[in-house]
């Protein structure tokens, strides 16, 4: 920011941007709350407890596709991940396998993912999205594999499986686990070296080069720790549903995606960042759950989703072009 607009005070266009979204969150919950068709289901402690519950690893996962996006790049098999991950721990589940144990398992799993599509990206040099998608469908195959198709139900922890009814104050463990992943998520790319060095390449990918930064290295990181994040986020999944789906992952892809561009709208405008994609998440779930409450069709939350990643990439390009002008 320059001395000449600093010394103008508050920047008010600056903070309407960084606040609209968060300020539209809860005017959609309030509106929601007070609709005559949701008043009464709405606003309830249950329906509350419903909502932020299923958003728990649809956190993780936004949290796993953000990472790379901030060096402008793409993750689009963080869904798939998430679902093979399910697959995964539901078999060593039913085979006596402990929770630490299928802990590791799919950290273990989603880094060998992460490690391929890096490979790809930094290496053989195939567009992310490409390489993502590619992986995304290979996935497909293995958890078709895995799963012979059914779902998996057998040998489920007790203590996985209520990790979305009981919590804290009537916050689900689900999402108290999603907020410290979110946490930690959010020290390590504002607070640490690798973080930086991230935004410094999604910044301006040239300059970075020339100032030293190894930008095939921190690019391969960052989607090593995604899909970690979203491997892990599986157990989630398993969570919210009491069984694992060997269709279940590829769907949260989308909605993760359109949370990490929406965040260019709210807390930091103009870039992507933490706090801003669990707003967004939250909105969703609001809209979400507000539909579904009124009786809206399932493809209007399609619509509201599709809606959500076109706005969110559009704001992006737009908030992220003024903010180059502007440097």
């Amino acid at each position: 920011m320059s001395e000449k607009r600093r010394k103008r005070g508050i920047n008010w266009g600056y903070l309407g941007e960084a606040t609209a979204l968060p300020i539209l969150t809860v005017l959609l919950a309030v509106f929601f709350a007070v609709l005559p068709e949701t008043s009464e289901t709405f606003p309830t402690s249950e329906n509350l407890k419903i909502m932020l519950g299923n958003q728990g690893a649809l956190i993780v996962i936004a949290m796993a596709a953000l990472i790379p996006l901030m060096a402008q790049e793409y993750d689009f098999s963080v869904g798939a991940t998430a679902g093979m991950g399910a697959i995964f721990g539901a078999s060593a589940f039913a085979s006596g396998v402990s929770i630490p144990v299928v802990i590791l398992l799919t950290i273990g799993i989603g880094a060998v993912v992460g490690i391929v599509n890096g490979l790809l990206v930094t290496l053989v040099k195939v567009n992310s999205v490409v390489a993502t998608l590619g992986t995304a469908t290979l996935i497909a195959g293995v958890v078709g594999w895995k799963s012979n198709g059914l779902s998996l139900t057998a040998g489920i922890p007790s203590a996985l499986s209520t990790l979305t009814t009981k919590g804290i104050f009537g916050i689900p463990d689900s999402f108290i686990i999603a907020l410290i992943v979110t946490g930690l998520v959010y020290y390590l790319l504002r607070h640490t070296p690798f973080g930086r060095y991230l935004d410094a390449i999604g910044a301006n990918l040239s300059a970075a080069r020339l100032l030293g930064v190894s930008v095939d290295r921190y690019v391969l990181a960052s989607f090593v720790v995604a899909g970690v994040l979203s491997c892990s986020a599986g157990l989630l999944l398993i969570a919210q549903s009491g069984s694992a789906s060997p269709s279940i992952g590829p769907g949260f892809t989308l909605p993760a995606i359109a949370a990490a561009f929406l965040s260019v709208a709210a807390v930091v405008p103009g870039r992507f960042n933490v706090w801003g994609t669990l707003i967004a998440i939250i909105f969703l779930a609001i809209l979400n759950s507000g539909l579904t409450l009124v009786g809206a069709s399932p493809y209007v939350n399609d619509f509201a989703n599709g809606g959500a990643l076109i706005a969110g990439v559009a704001l992006a390009s737009l908030l992220g072009r003024r903010r180059r002008q502007s440097a």
